[in-house]
């Protein structure tokens, strides 16, 4: 059940309520890695590509997760690359019904400057 890969794939600037931070026009890409329960991007390429920026979850019930850190190195910070993987796990927890806990300080600002009712609904405060 949680052994594909699933990839998200968005164009930086689309969402104007999500994304507002951004200023780029290039793609990325997060990926699921639902086996090793992680969300990453990978903003270059060549030997940019080494650098991986991750949010790593854990399950904490059946229906339960802790959404634990992000980690964004320090040659892409400040793109919005951590809003982009918090927004991911987050509509993955939407999409599968899933309610977290919310350990990492960055995904509790994320969640607070993006009051959308639908992420409100999963957090467990």
């Amino acid at each position: 059940m949680f052994s594909r890969l699933t990839r998200l794939s968005l164009r930086v600037g689309f969402r104007p309520h999500t994304l507002s931070s951004f200023s780029s026009s290039r793609r990325l890409m997060v990926e699921h890695d639902r086996v090793n329960r992680r969300f990453t991007v990978t903003p270059g390429s060549g030997a940019e590509a080494r650098d991986c920026a991750v949010l790593i979850y854990r399950f904490t019930g059946e229906k339960e997760v802790d959404l634990m850190s992000t980690f964004v190195p320090e040659t892409f910070r400040g793109q919005g690359v951590a809003a982009l993987l918090s927004q991911a796990a987050m509509e993955f927890l939407v999409e599968e019904n899933l309610k977290a806990r919310v350990s990492c300080w960055y995904i509790q600002k994320y969640v607070e400057d993006h009051p959308l009712q639908k992420f409100k609904d999963v957090v467990i405060t």
